[in-house]
Order: C-alpha cells, then structure tokens, then sequence
C-alpha cells in the first residue's frame, strides 16, 4: 500500500516520518520525500493516529487523488533540481510528462488549480531555493551554478534571482556571510 504525505522536503523529513510510522506500529517497506511503501494496509484506527502524528510535525497524509498527482509532481521537481545537474534543455513537458506517464497540460492545469502558481513557477522557486544553498554554503561560483541548474548565463540566473528574492546573487550572499543553515533549515515553497 502507498501513501502520500505532503510538505516532505528533505532527508530529515524522511527519517522524521519513518519514525511516526515505526511508533504506529507501521513497518515501511520504503520512505522517499512525498511517498511511503507498507507491507500492510494500516487499520482505520492505525491512518488516524498516523494523520495526527504527521500533522504535528507539520506533515499532512493525502487522500485525494488531485492532491496526491500534485505531491507527486513537486516531489519529482524537487529531486530533479537537488541533484544540482539540470541540462540547459530541460523541457518540463517531456520530463514531467514521461516520469508521469501524463498529459503535460492536464497537470499543468490541475498543478496550477490547486497550488495558485503555474508549474513552471514552481520549477522556478525550486532552483532559486538551490542557489541560495549554494550561495550560503559558497561551495561554487555562481558560473558554476548557472550551469549546474541549466540557465544559459549568469545574467539570466541573476535576472531570475532578483526577480523572485528582491536582491541580486551577491546582495543575497552578503546578508548571508557567516550564517550557515542546515539544508533541510532553506525555505522550501
């Protein structure tokens, strides 16, 4: 059986929900972000307590169809941008579409429906939110991070930046120097 949990946006996320699924005396055959395998369909009882223990910790157990097509699609966002190597091609359409096995515009209409911001604004934020981590822990150039995300010049990086955040690449860095977050700790949308 799987369930899809909201709001899973990096590996502390995934240990804190096997954690609350252990404690219910739920064995998961497989936690990643958004998604979780059991062996065993949980009783009625077993999905309230967990729907409860999740909701603490700021999680939230999908029913819906919709939402879970959505969860889906940000999680695959998410993995495909923290992997930090994005080619400068990168069509949305063809990869959503074929990771999914989905019409693009269909999800693309339900994504924006549902989230208030199109799919590819969303695609946006999350590679805006991976150069701030880069940025914070200044482990590449910003060249280099250009590149790794797919932008074809650090202006257009740069424009995208400001746009989003309000302040250049380097304002950005300066307000950060000496402050260094843990990843999980970066605002994820």
């Amino acid at each position: 059986m799987t369930l899809f949990i909201k709001n899973m946006v990096c590996r502390r996320c995934i240990l804190s929900v096997t954690q609350v699924l252990e404690k219910n005396g739920l064995k998961p055959d497989h936690v990643m972000l958004g998604e979780v395998t059991l062996a065993t369909e949980p009783s009625p009882e077993n999905l309230q307590n967990l729907r409860h223990d999740l909701e603490t910790l700021g999680f939230e157990l999908l029913d819906d169809q919709r939402s879970q097509l959505i969860e889906k699609v940000k999680t695959l966002l998410l993995e495909k941008v923290q992997t930090g190597e994005l080619p400068d091609n990168l069509s949305l359409v063809k990869f959503v579409g074929t990771a999914l096995h989905r019409d693009y515009s269909a999800i693309s209409k339900l994504f924006t429906e549902v989230e208030g911001i199109t799919l590819e604004q969303y695609f946006i934020l999350q590679k805006i939110e991976k150069v701030k981590e880069w940025l914070v822990y200044n482990e590449l150039t910003l060249s280099e991070i250009a590149f790794k995300l797919g932008y074809n010049s650090v202006a257009y990086l740069s424009g995208q930046f400001k746009k989003v955040t309000g302040m250049t690449p380097t304002e950005f860095k300066g307000n950060h120097r000496g402050h260094r977050h843990a990843l999980d700790e970066v605002q994820h949308h």
